[in-house]
């Protein structure tokens, strides 16, 4: 992110992107709406609306019913001007695939496929990026989640064995310099989805825990409405907790209820205490709603005061909310931001 002291032409890159997202929450704006709601001049606003129209990244809907004087154009932002991809790669109980969708700049999702592969490395995903590029009209952002950890476009620890300690992201931006790259966890990339789904009226802390079916556990934290992924994208990594066990026992208590119960609870506990959450979603196909009381008991038992205890939920699928929150989080990649730096004490 930038710094707050900031040039002629980023405070140009600022407006415009304000008049694009102010565009796309109204629907349908005048000059004059857009000025009144972003604050900036109407001559500003004309500028910068003439500009979009020659970039075809908003459409002129003609004027507006006339009040007596001459009739404003209506403008409407082109959510079809540019379209992102997003690919999300598993490997589930051997099974290997990537499903991949396109989405609008309004987010709106489209031919979404998967595809079931006998293995998944570097070159499969780049011919598989290529072949969708060809097919689909001005790819602005390639977004990717990935069964686990990536810093700086890098793939560290990974349940895809081809992929790990693999530069996946600096060769896709090699080969598409004008094309956003981004690599997100599975985990950070659902626990974004899952939050924007509780349309909270405040920002809060939020945490989503996974426990998948032969697989080590993961989670996804958001504080203060802001996703926390950690200095190294290392941060959910929860079957790292100090729960006394090897990771080999961990694997054997997973596949029993009370061995799984157990971690769950211990999981619950830790984040809790760390972050004290509004809301914790445990999802995975390990868990069922059922458990929900006996998990609540168990953190009572622990000593957690009934004040404290978040809102528990399970949900076993959370397929969706993952697409979701990537889509989004590709969308974000393209928008242009700047860092406030305000005084904390």
């Amino acid at each position: 992110m930038l710094p707050t002291s900031h040039n002629t032409q980023q405070v140009k890159r600022i407006n415009v992107e304000l008049v694009k997202n102010t565009l796309r929450s109204m629907g349908v704006g005048t000059k004059a709406s857009i000025a009144n709601l972003t604050k900036l001049s109407v001559a500003t606003c004309g500028t910068i609306l003439n500009e979009l129209l020659q970039t075809g990244e908003i459409i002129d809907l003609g004027p507006d019913e006339s009040s007596g004087g001459r009739p404003a154009s209506r403008y409407q932002f082109n959510a079809d001007y540019a379209s992102v991809l997003c690919l999300i790669i598993r490997t589930e109980g051997g099974v290997h695939s990537i499903t991949h969708t396109y989405a609008n700049l309004n987010g709106e999702m489209a031919d979404e496929q998967t595809l079931f592969l006998d293995e998944i490395n570097v070159p499969v995903v780049e011919d598989l990026i290529a072949n969708l590029i060809e097919q689909h009209h001005n790819v602005q952002a390639i977004g990717i989640g990935i069964p686990g950890v990536a810093h700086n476009g890098v793939i560290g620890i990974c349940d895809v064995p081809e992929l790990m300690y693999q530069p996946l992201g600096p060769r896709l931006k090699e080969q598409y310099e004008d094309v956003e790259v981004v690599i997100g966890n599975d985990m950070n990339l659902t626990v974004y989805g899952l939050y924007n789904q509780q349309q909270f009226e405040e920002e809060k802390n939020f945490a989503v825990v996974t426990f998948p079916e032969n697989h080590f556990p993961g989670a996804g934290f958001i504080i203060d409405g802001r996703p926390l992924t950690g200095n190294t994208q290392f941060g959910g990594e929860v079957s790292f907790l100090p729960f006394g066990v090897s990771r080999e026992e961990q694997l054997r208590m997973l596949k029993t209820t009370e061995g799984l119960q157990e971690l769950i609870v211990q999981t619950l506990v830790s984040i809790i205490a760390i972050i004290n959450p509004a809301t914790i979603v445990v999802t995975g196909d390990t868990t069922d709603p059922a458990m929900r009381d006996d998990l609540m008991q168990g953190c009572l038992d622990r000593m957690i005061p009934l004040e404290h205890m978040p809102e528990l939920i399970i949900q076993r699928d959370t397929r969706r909310e993952y697409v979701t929150g990537l889509v989004a989080v590709t969308l974000e990649s393209l928008t242009y931001r700047i860092q406030v730096i305000e005084k904390q004490w």
